[in-house]
């Protein structure tokens, strides 16, 4: 395959701006002031790279080396899906997983990670930093789970399925086994679909094996990375199951309480910024991923129904007031970002051309 990573522009920015910071060069790991370990749920590809490590790169930066933290991958420090308990329990220092996979303890986990009733990426980003978001998800983690958590890593929409049958419509869907996670499994179902959860390591070989026909995973670019394309011949789009992911930094709250305000500031910047580098990385790569299936992996891509695009967004926005019924926080953060998604209701009006202006020059 060939390689189509690019380092973001916002990387080379972010060494800009953090020039005055590390102005006195970065202390060596021994001289580290704090020396911390993170759990997380991924091995390699862009969530261990452009997520848990830039992070703990930025802010070894941030702090002059005083704050070191080591990385973990899959598996080392607790169990890859329940990352929270680990950093709950002290296992872990901090912690780097998706929200939503605590959903069966908390359905509001899924609220903040994403789901089919969730805005899209430009309007959660917004959410998050400038409506309020970031707040709310730290006084619900921390008063629910026992960890201080914030956005960190930040997906754009997703792949609907990687997939060995094509499909299309509704129709199409039924029975076909697919793996996937959180609150979709559900919604998925009533679709007609056949849903089985498993890890991410697993995903690969259960398709090369026939045990699942698809799969759903990350953004295009991410999902060039277990090479699905390898097992699969279509791809299917758009992800209207998952419009866009926030990712979470968790940290232990012993921890976070031996750090001085100005460090517990350093450790929100770093979060900040990666989860900002992370989008601008995986929308730049993405569009190359989608020329690569097509140029190079020989992938035929389907755009399903718009019937199967509006049953999917129905799903989730009943799935999202039953919640509500019965979870207060779910209904807080629900509540929240629907009002905020009202304030941009049109938004295309004032920030997009017409799409067919758009395409001049294009064809």
């Amino acid at each position: 395959m060939k390689q189509i990573i690019r380092t973001s522009t916002a990387l080379a920015l972010g060494g800009v701006m953090l020039a005055g910071v590390t102005a006195f060069g970065v202390a060596k790991a021994d001289q580290a002031e704090y020396q911390l370990d993170m759990a997380t749920g991924w091995s390699s590809g862009p969530l261990w790279d452009v997520g848990a490590n830039a992070f703990a790169d930025r802010l070894r930066q941030l702090s002059n080396g005083r704050i070191d933290v080591t990385v973990h991958p899959a598996g080392a420090i607790g169990e890859p899906l329940r990352v929270t308990d680990s950093v709950r329990r002290g296992i872990a220092d901090m912690g780097h997983t998706w929200s939503g996979y605590d959903w069966g303890r908390d359905t509001t986990t899924v609220a903040l990670g994403g789901f089919a009733g969730t805005m899209d990426d430009e309007r959660m980003m917004h959410w998050l930093y400038e409506g309020g978001g970031v707040e709310l998800w730290r006084e619900f983690r921390e008063e629910e789970f026992g960890v201080i958590a914030m956005p960190l890593y930040f997906r754009t929409m997703e792949v609907f399925l990687h997939s060995r049958v094509p499909i299309e419509s509704l129709e199409d869907l039924q029975g076909v086994r697919i793996r996937t996670a959180g609150a979709w499994i559900g919604m998925l179902e009533q679709l007609g679909g056949s849903p089985t959860a498993s890890p991410g390591d697993e995903i690969y070989p259960m398709l090369e094996r026939g045990v699942i026909d698809a799969t759903e995973w990350g953004s295009p670019w991410e999902d060039t990375f277990p090479r699905f394309y390898e097992v699969t011949d279509y791809l299917i789009i758009p992800g209207i199951h998952q419009p866009t992911a926030p990712f979470e930094l968790q940290v232990n709250p012993d921890v976070w309480e031996q750090f001085s305000d100005e460090d517990k500031a350093l450790v929100e910047l770093a979060a900040k910024l990666v989860t900002m580098e992370s989008w601008l990385t995986i929308g730049h790569n993405d569009a190359e991923a989608m020329r690569y299936y097509v140029e190079d992996a020989g992938q035929e891509v389907i755009e399903l129904d718009v019937e199967v695009q509006r049953a999917a967004r129905e799903l989730g926005f009943e799935w999202a007031e039953e919640q509500s019924e019965e979870n207060e926080w779910f209904r807080r953060i629900w509540e929240a970002q629907r009002e905020y998604e009202q304030l941009w209701h049109g938004a295309e009006r004032y920030r997009r051309a017409d799409p067919e202006v758009r395409g001049l020059g294009l064809e």
